[in-house]
């Protein structure tokens, strides 16, 4: 419920309001990912829409919640202290937050060091809130950094699709969520399985769609197929593997169908169940009802090369306009185990080092992308920058000598793409109305700006595909074939 807002928050921030200079009127912060040296050179800004919709909005503060959350506290810092402001907005603005949130458009692509969305009470005797929500919305940098993970996981990909088969078709359906098991909670399923969704189709975390849906107004975000694990080929028994192979071709003939095969021995598997007991089933399907083989062991790189030469010796292989080869129409593979951003680099390379085109497999990818990762990843940070006192201005900041990546900005701030195309950050109140990019989302409890999951989508879109180097008999292959 939206009313549990009170409760949203660091205990010590409960204190903050007695900690500011007297007179003070405004209080301004930002939200940035700060930039540093490491492989993650921008951001995918999104979820903050779901935040404001589920928390911020609408009449969050009652009489009920008041008395609950002054027990609370009081309980907890032993001090009489929480009432007064909370009272003040039940009464002046009916449970409405005065504060105004103006932000980056869903989806949007922003190098990080800059800001992403900014904060300010519009009622000067509620300053103190700027900073009370800093913890609610703080929380946006985990569908930040698993989108733009995502995204960086999906730029990989493009490349080596395109320097292979010529093309991009089939990308969305590369990188298939497989998180929903290892995340900490259900909201993280589905703010990381959402976030996910806005680079790729192709999901089994239900949680991500629900919330795509109610949302970002998307009856459907994401697909799947039918798919075996562990214990549907194991119930059968050992000696029963083929039969539970041939049940699972049997029951889906009409549809993909992904298939665990290293259950005990994957090698055995594809040569001999797949490439010999069940050939004839397997080669009466198509691009459309294809076997998708999945090995769930072993080190990724080296297990998928082996399957593949496997594979191409029982089921033949062509060559495709890149010169590379692939396997017939009706039979794929999908690496799911040990994969993040190194392996899935890796296991692509060596594929290409041995001539086979990125079509013939697909990864799935778990705790890499919606839990291995932490507010530090992008260097998350939400910082107060101006403040007003006795009617006056002040740009405010940190600058700690023993760390200065850790600089914050100074004063109210701007957005605005300069005249070499870049994306910069104006401080000091000094940017241009017109030129910010900046939108104003929420203002006093209400929502005036949405984006739907296709705007997401479309913000957050690859606006070109990195070019891979690949020399063969001394020709560019990037570039001629297709």
């Amino acid at each position: 419920s939206p009313r549990v807002t009170l409760f949203l928050v660091l205990f010590p921030q409960v204190t903050h309001f007695k900690q500011y200079p007297p007179n003070t009127t405004k209080l301004y912060s930002y939200f940035e990912c700060r930039n540093r040296k490491d492989e993650f050179k921008e951001t995918v800004f999104f979820g903050l829409q779901y935040i404001l919709k589920k928390y911020l909005s609408g009449p969050v503060v009652t009489e009920e919640k008041i008395q609950q959350a002054k027990q609370i506290y009081e309980l907890h810092l032993k001090l009489p202290i929480f009432e007064e402001g909370w009272r003040y907005i039940l009464k002046k603005h009916n449970g409405h937050l005065p504060i105004q949130i103006k932000a980056v458009p869903e989806g949007s692509i922003i190098p990080r060091g800059n800001v992403l969305f900014t904060v300010e009470n519009t009622d000067p005797k509620c300053f103190w809130l700027t900073s009370y929500i800093e913890t609610i919305l703080v929380q946006i940098w985990y569908p930040i950094t698993v989108a733009t993970i995502s995204r960086k996981f999906k730029k990989t990909l493009a490349s080596y699709l395109m320097s292979t088969s010529g093309s991009l078709e089939g990308l969305e359906f590369k990188l298939h969520d497989f998180g929903y098991r290892g995340v900490s909670s259900q909201e993280s399923a589905a703010l990381g399985g959402a976030a996910h969704l806005i680079n790729f189709h192709s999901t089994d975390t239900v949680a991500g769609l629900i919330m795509a849906k109610e949302y970002y107004s998307c009856p459907m975000a994401g697909f799947s197929i039918p798919a075996a694990e562990h214990s549907t080929i194991i119930s059968w028994g050992r000696d029963g593997e083929k039969k539970a192979f041939e049940n699972l071709l049997d029951q889906f003939p009409t549809t993909p169908i992904s298939i665990v095969s290293d259950s005990y021995d994957v090698f055995h598997a594809c040569k001999q169940i797949w490439g010999h007991d069940l050939k004839h089933q397997v080669q009466q399907r198509t691009k459309d009802t294809m076997l998708v083989i999945r090995p769930d062991s072993g080190d990724p790189a080296k297990t998928v090369i082996q399957i593949l030469r496997i594979l191409e010796e029982v089921f033949g292989s062509t060559v495709n306009c890149k010169f590379y080869k692939l396997l017939p129409s009706y039979i794929r593979l999908i690496q799911g185990d040990g994969i993040d951003l190194h392996s899935v680099g890796e296991i692509l390379k060596k594929l290409k080092d041995e001539m086979w085109s990125t079509e013939n497999v697909s990864f799935g990818c778990g705790g890499a992308l919606l839990q291995k990762l932490n507010r530090d990843t992008l260097n998350c940070s939400f910082k107060c920058s101006y403040i007003e006192q006795d009617g006056k201005g002040l740009d405010v900041y940190k600058q700690p000598v023993t760390d200065p990546s850790k600089n914050s900005k100074k004063g109210q701030l701007s957005l605005r793409r300069n005249s070499d195309g870049n994306i910069e950050t104006i401080e000091s109140g000094q940017g241009q109305p017109e030129e910010d990019l900046l939108v104003t989302v929420f203002k006093d409890g209400k929502i005036l700006k949405e984006y739907t999951f296709e705007e997401v989508r479309e913000n957050a879109k690859l606006q070109e595909v990195e070019p891979l180097a690949f020399m063969r008999n001394g020709k560019d292959l990037m570039n001629g074939g297709c």
